[in-house]
Order: C-alpha cells, then structure tokens, then sequence
C-alpha cells in the first residue's frame, strides 16, 4: 500500500478547519498529522484547544485528539513534519498573504480556502472540474518567488459554486455565455461561528453580505480565463451583476441564475441533458472526493432545496433545477450546493487530490 501524504491544517480550531479535520479523518491519500492556530491555542492538545467549540456534528477525530496545536505563524516548526498544508486561518488578509507564502517559501504546498490569494496575478484559483489546467502555472510562481518546491492555490468564494458548473458545462459544450443575473441565498454558515446573531436571522434575511458581491461577478473572470506570460489574464467578455443575501438556513447556498448566451441558443432539453451527462477530469481521475456525477439535475417544480439537496455526492455535487425560459434574458435555473463541504473543506481537498494525481504533490 502506498503510503499516505503526510498533511497539516493551519487554523485547525476554527470552523472551517475543524471541516478540513473531519473529512480527512480516513482519506485515502492524506494522513493529517500537523495541525496550527492561533498563538492562544498552542502548546494545547487538539482536543483541548476545540473544547467547548467543536461545532461539527461528528464527534473529533480519535486520530487527532492528542496532537498537540503548534502556533501557525511559527512556520519552522511544520518543516519536516509534512509537505502539504490546508489554509483556513481567520487573519487580516495581508497577514494571511505573508504567512501563505512564508510556508511557500519553506517547501510546502498550500491549499487554500481563504481569499487573500485570489486576485493574486500568478496564483491559480480552482475549481477542478473547470479550469485543472491553471495548475500549469505553478512553475512560473515558484520562479517568480524562488521558491524551489512550494507553491499556493486557492479555492474560490464559496458563494458561486451552485453556478460556476452549470454554467461551464454549456460553455465546454460549445455556447458562448455573454452575462448573468445572480442572486444568492446564502446559509448562515458562511459566515464562520458565530456568525450573525440570531436575533438578526430569525424571521429575517440580510441583503447584504461584505465583498460578496465583488467575488461573485471578478472570481468567474479569472477561473474562465487563460494564462499569458506567467499571470492569469481573466475573462472580460462575461458579464455578471450578483445580489448576495444572508438566509436562515444553516448549511447550503441557493443561487437564482438568469443567463444570456451570444449566437446559438441551445434548446431547453438539450441544457438539461448537457448538465446530466457533465463529467471532466476529477471523474475521469476518480479522485477520493470527486463526486459522480458532478451535476445533478432535479425535475421536481419546487427543488432543489438546502434540506433535501445540500449532502447529495456526500456534500460535494451542485444540485440544479427550475431549467425555464426567462423573459428578459434567455433561460434561468436554480443551483445549490453545500457550501461548507463544496463551497470551503471538500473543495479544498478535491484541489488537493488534483495537485497529487498531476504529480505536483508527491
């Protein structure tokens, strides 16, 4: 049996590093065996320093109990330990910009679900069903840093998951998407714990959640982009104006999509079985966390829904449905998916299953 990548999650004790530490509990390919926060959580075991906020519904991982936390901005004391870390640190992003690429610099691979990183010239922002090939930029990165062996990629907002697939599906069949209306339902999840305070949520929505509606309309640019000298150039042709609100729902962001195309239309049933048959390369690899299939397309009038539809492909397929024509644009649908295991952790992985069967990872 091939032995197991030794990993580290910097940011363990928080909310989205506890999802990172649950999922890889028997991973196939990942052995987590570092785990960093905080400079008040170091020197505890894990156990210890998640105590009395452990906010996943499993109970922690037995493997991890008794590691002992080390503080994340001590870089040095995760050399030699492992190669590949998870970023879910909760900082100021030009901190989060220097420590990322102070663990670059020391040889690891870093995958991360923070933002600091995305607007970063050379530094790929995937989704692995839609733009693997921007991990063909990593050389160029590591020489205009010198860094020998690390590298960082980042995961995507978690916000336009429910439509980046489906709206790339019938691009890769041949359809020129020219601009989109986007608004979201966002869970309350997204906001980290505590996140907003339940006297704001309970019989309420929040239309307005800061800078997600920057992410929604720029992220889709650079991800159908292309790389030219070294940088992504993004995608300016596609035109996107996204509302972002704040639901009461716990897990699962909802997004209402109307969408015009530029020359040939396709026709209704044919968008349909485009979304059914989409497959690409993490099937094709038959990563750990690729979901089969990647898509799914419900037919009843009132789904999906985050209750019934978020878990589908263990948290990791986007769930579509509503496929009609619109009034104004050409056709609108609606997308979901789970927007703490696709959106943040499982995603993140799924990256990282991609870096290891491309040979970045070894």
């Amino acid at each position: 049996m091939e032995e197991k990548i030794k990993v580290g999650v910097i940011g363990a004790t928080g909310m989205v590093g506890q999802n990172f530490v649950v999922l890889l509990k028997d991973h196939p390919w990942f052995e987590v065996v570092y785990l960093a926060a905080s400079a008040s959580s170091a020197g505890k075991k894990y156990r210890d320093a998640v105590a009395g906020r452990w906010h996943m519904r499993e109970g922690i991982p037995e493997k991890v109990q008794d590691i002992v936390v080390e503080d994340a901005s001590d870089v040095d004391r995760a050399v030699g330990k492992c190669s590949l870390v998870f970023s879910a640190v909760e900082m100021d992003k030009q901190a989060i910009i220097e420590m990322e690429a102070k663990y670059a610099s020391k040889g690891f691979a870093v995958v991360s679900n923070n933002s600091a990183h995305r607007g970063t010239e050379d530094v790929p922002m995937v989704i692995p069903e839609i733009n693997s090939d921007h991990l063909n930029i990593i050389p160029d990165q590591q020489r205009n840093h010198g860094w020998s062996k690390g590298f960082i990629v980042v995961k995507p907002n978690c916000s336009i998951q429910s439509y980046m697939l489906p709206i790339y599906a019938l691009m890769k069949a041949g359809y020129t998407v020219d601009k989109m209306i986007v608004t979201t339902l966002q869970a309350v999840s997204g906001a980290g714990y505590p996140g907003p305070a339940s006297i704001d949520m309970i019989d309420n929505i929040i239309p307005y959640i800061s800078g997600e509606e920057e992410k929604s309309e720029v992220e889709p640019k650079k991800i159908f982009g292309r790389i030219e000298k070294g940088k992504f150039v993004p995608n300016e042709s596609i035109k996107i104006s996204a509302h972002c609100n704040r639901v009461p729902v716990s897990d699962g962001h909802t997004a209402c999509v109307s969408v015009a195309f530029v020359g040939k239309k396709p026709e209704l049933e044919e968008i349909i079985s485009i979304w059914q048959d989409f497959t690409a390369l993490p099937q094709e690899l038959k990563l750990p966390s690729a979901p089969v299939p990647p898509l799914v397309y419900r037919t009843e009038i009132d789904r999906p829904q985050p209750q019934k539809d978020r878990n589908t492909g263990r948290g990791m397929t986007v769930t579509v449905g509503r496929l009609r024509r619109c009034n104004v644009f050409d056709y609108r649908f609606v997308g979901l998916h789970h927007n703490t295991i696709r959106g943040a952790a499982g995603g993140a992985i799924l990256i990282a299953e991609l870096l290891k069967a491309q040979g970045f990872v070894k």
